[in-house]
């Protein structure tokens, strides 16, 4: 178990629709992560749907800046793309952009990522998770930070938080502070006091999108069922209050902990 001493959670959401972004707010996150195209692991949203999220939720909106799916080796062309991506993002006032340049090889290409989180100031810049998909994660850590990112998005290198705890805890140590670990990848209110305990960070990233069905008529007077949002999917305000009222807990019983010893 990871000592997590006093604790200020912050809790982000995965969301891609206005609705989504509207229901984590009023539920409490902190911060939301606006894609599209969740199904791909999200791309760079239109500019008309960052426009209206930030103009109906008051928290920070980040906007994931990725032209297209696949892997995160990208060409000259694809950058230019992403170039102009952040530069929108700036001009609409977005609070911070997420982002990830890999080399062939699987190392975090410092030159490309540095030069895109340059460009971003005064943004926040989160590099996500193709940094689980580099071999060496200590020596990924240092290249993220030496480019200047405010934080790492990660499952410690596994499909999921859980399976990860232990190099998330690992991650965490040897940033010391120089970059915060977002750990991200399979957390939900059943499981996220247990992933802290273990890990000791103090950001966590979740979807928690559940499947979504509204009763409509198919034209001949009859009600069916369809799926709506991303593929029936979308983000529930009191899911993400509890999963809010969870960390609130967790940040009581470390204050409380703190306090005896």
């Amino acid at each position: 178990m990871v000592r997590t001493g006093v604790l200020t959670m912050k809790m982000e959401v995965c969301v891609d629709s206005v609705e989504s972004a509207i229901a984590a707010d009023r539920g409490g996150a902190n911060r939301i992560e606006l894609c599209s195209a969740l199904s791909e692991g999200g791309i760079t949203p239109s500019a008309g749907l960052i426009e209206a999220i930030r103009a109906n939720v008051g928290i920070d909106v980040f906007i994931i800046i990725r032209p297209r799916g696949g892997d995160f080796v990208y060409s000259e062309h694809e950058l230019g793309i992403m170039r102009a991506d952040i530069l929108e993002a700036r001009k609409r006032k977005i609070d911070g952009v997420v982002l990830g340049v890999l080399t062939p090889s699987g190392e975090v290409d410092r030159e490309r990522t540095k030069e895109l989180v340059d460009l971003a100031r005064p943004l926040q810049v989160t590099f996500h998770r193709a940094f689980d998909l580099c071999a060496d994660l200590d020596r990924a850590l240092e290249d993220v930070i030496a480019c200047g990112a405010e934080r790492v998005l990660t499952a410690g290198g596994k499909a999921n938080a859980m399976e990860g705890a232990t190099a998330l805890a690992l991650l965490k140590r040897i940033a010391s502070g120089r970059i915060s670990i977002m750990a991200g990848g399979g957390i939900r209110a059943a499981n996220v006091r247990s992933i802290v305990s273990k890990t000791g960070v103090d950001e966590v990233h979740t979807s928690l999108s559940r499947k979504i069905e509204v009763s409509c008529s198919d034209g001949n007077g009859d009600k069916v069922s369809r799926l709506i949002g991303n593929k029936g999917f979308r983000v529930v305000e009191e899911d993400v209050r509890e999963f809010k009222n969870t960390l609130e807990s967790i940040e009581s019983e470390a204050k409380t902990s703190a306090s005896l010893r």
